[in-house]
């Protein structure tokens, strides 16, 4: 199955809307349509099975419709949502410089400021350096993403080691959740990936934001 066959089964799902779930979040929240046509943010085939999942931004929101597609019979079998997930490496310091930090390890950051610089926001400086990589800022399961990080992060473990005990160095991990029916979920971290951060000695953090309409009764 091609991407754009794939995106032609999922318009006509969200036409005709023959799973029950379809029609269930179409009620709440729309997809994003660009000259007449939707938006697909990523097509992601590198799932087990014989199976795809598409993922679809949300009008104003930050959460993603998930559609689930069986590429071997070429059809849709499950819409739902997923979460907008960051999972990134960050390391703080009110001491060093972020080239400081920035030679403690042969990885590239993805963003670095230096304590003293001005904010975004050009209302107030920084009071910390700060490093950071965020490898796949693309849609994705938590699962998935953790892993991809972890990947990168262990192709230079004495450079993570060093920002762990000389910056406070960790993983962070921010998740916009659709709220629909007061049940958020919950996502695992597997004995691999557990051992894993061990080995970098990382710890791992979580900030959950939920957000979006409620399903109508």
């Amino acid at each position: 199955m091609t991407d754009q066959q794939a995106i032609e089964l999922i318009e006509k799902e969200f036409k005709v809307k023959t799973l029950g779930v379809t029609e269930q979040y179409l009620e709440i929240h729309s997809p994003i349509y660009t000259d007449n046509k939707l938006k697909v943010d990523r097509i992601d085939r590198d799932t087990k099975g014989e199976f795809l999942i598409a993922y679809l931004p949300v009008l104003e929101e930050r959460f993603y419709f998930a559609v689930y597609i069986n590429t071997k019979t070429n059809e849709g079998t499950g819409v739902g949502t997923e979460a907008f997930h960051r999972v990134y490496f960050r390391a703080t310091s009110e001491t060093l410089s972020a080239d400081e930090l920035k030679a403690m390890t042969s990885l590239t950051p993805t963003e670095f400021w230096n304590k003293g610089d001005l904010r975004k926001s050009g209302k107030s400086h920084h009071t910390f350096s700060h490093f950071e990589i965020l490898p796949n800022p693309e849609p994705d399961e938590f699962e998935d993403k953790l892993k991809k990080l972890l990947d990168l992060l262990e192709q230079d473990k004495d450079g993570i080691r060093r920002l762990v005990d000389k910056a406070n160095g960790y993983i962070q991990v921010a998740m916009d959740i659709h709220n629909g029916n007061g049940m958020i979920g919950g996502h695992n971290i597997d004995t691999d990936d557990i051992k894993r951060m061990n080995d970098l000695g990382l710890s791992i953090n979580f900030d959950l934001y939920v957000g979006g309409k409620s399903f109508k009764d």
